[in-house]
């Protein structure tokens, strides 16, 4: 009798459905652990950002402890500094308040005038529907008011979960290696150490274009509303700058707020339109020029794919979804790329790739030659 293992052969129908009944097991598994994971996954994106100042701090002879401390420290000064000053810009509000408060009361006016004359609506319908809202509104304010202290202690949370696992990714790096060797022990080390390499090449090539993008787009911004005359430019143009965490709609989403404010506060309404427009002129810039040239050669996730990944991750895990999307993505790429029976879906994901002109002269052909041949060596090489 042959006791040799035999392949068992699934029809293509078996194959799709386990594989359908994968898809739906993990993306179950990934929103039940979202209060793990998230905190997880941004504490791996910051433990890549901070590996070269660790390291640089390692080579200054600092103990491998102290240097991840340090790097901490400094990455709460950040923070707090950050903060302070947002803090500072929300506070500053409270001087016009009256007067947003006044010109409130005169739009609103303008609004009811309006519903009176032009849509036949009296004054006291209006009143009342005004009545009934606030009172709907004061009896959920408990509600919302618990829901935003459970929100802020649960963000804390994650604040000291991610810190935690900062410590401890940078503290057994080296640990961690070793692991995935022994996981993938019939892979050459080479592959397994290329593979890692790509990894945080992307990760740190990200997050450094990205810092770069938020203070081009911020500038760019806050001198439109300098112009414009705005009050808090710089802060309502950071603001927006930093809402470009969220791909092609987060500078859109951040025009809505000054250009409320520039209504309220300004004598001319058309100056809340032109915030709008300095705002869909900085979205045109960073979406055709900015981010591209500076992220996207770094993550190269083709447009369609980036729109479906962000609705699946938003679905998935909320605002941080969005947030966490690209990074995530392009990781995924990296290992498909690497895995052959994998690659088919790396190369969907990816960009597409330009066609090449035709080679029209002998110039041309001896110029293509050498990359040819070039080319050609990479792949033996790799095989």
């Amino acid at each position: 009798m042959d006791t040799r293992a035999r392949e068992v052969k699934l029809p293509s129908y078996a194959k799709i459905a386990c594989v359908l009944l994968s898809m739906v097991i993990i993306v179950y598994g990934l929103h039940a652990l979202q209060g793990l994971l998230i905190p997880l996954v941004f504490a791996i994106l910051f433990s890549v950002l901070l590996f070269p100042l660790a390291q640089r701090l390692e080579n200054w002879k600092i103990p491998r402890v102290g240097a991840i401390i340090l790097c901490l420290i400094l990455t709460l000064a950040v923070i707090v500094g950050i903060l302070y000053a947002v803090s500072l810009q929300i506070s500053s509000f409270a001087e016009v308040l009256p007067q947003l408060i006044k010109r409130g009361n005169e739009y609103l006016n303008e609004l009811q005038t309006y519903a009176d004359e032009r849509l036949n609506i009296d004054r006291q319908r209006q009143v009342a529907e005004v009545r009934k809202y606030l009172n709907q509104a004061l009896s959920e304010g408990g509600t919302i008011l618990t829901s935003t202290l459970l929100a802020t202690t649960s963000t804390l949370t994650d604040i000291f979960l991610v810190l935690l696992f900062i410590f401890f990714f940078l503290l057994y790096r080296d640990f961690f290696r070793s692991f995935f060797y022994k996981v993938f022990h019939g892979t050459r080390r080479s592959k397994i150490d290329s593979v890692m390499s790509g990894i945080y090449d992307v990760v740190k090539d990200y997050l450094a274009g990205l810092v770069l993008v938020i203070l081009i787009i911020g500038t760019l911004m806050t001198v439109g509303l300098f112009i414009l005359g705005i009050d808090y430019a710089i802060f309502f143009g950071f603001f927006g700058a930093c809402l470009v965490l969220i791909p092609y709609f987060g500078i859109s989403i951040g025009s809505l707020l000054p250009a409320a404010y520039a209504l309220v506060t300004q004598d001319n309404p058309l100056k809340a339109l032109g915030v709008i427009g300095v705002f869909l002129f900085v979205q045109t810039l960073e979406g055709n020029f900015i981010t591209p040239y500076i992220v996207g050669s770094k993550v190269s996730i083709n447009p369609l794919a980036a729109i479906i990944v962000l609705i699946l991750w938003e679905n998935v895990w909320g605002f941080p979804g969005l947030v966490l999307a690209l990074p995530m993505t392009a990781i995924i790429k990296v290992i498909f790329d690497a895995v052959e029976p994998l690659q088919p879906y790396g190369f969907l994901i990816g960009e597409a790739e330009k066609p090449r002109p035709p080679i029209k002269n002998f110039q041309q052909l001896a110029d293509h030659l050498p990359k040819r041949a070039k080319k050609i060596g990479e792949i033996d090489e790799k095989t």
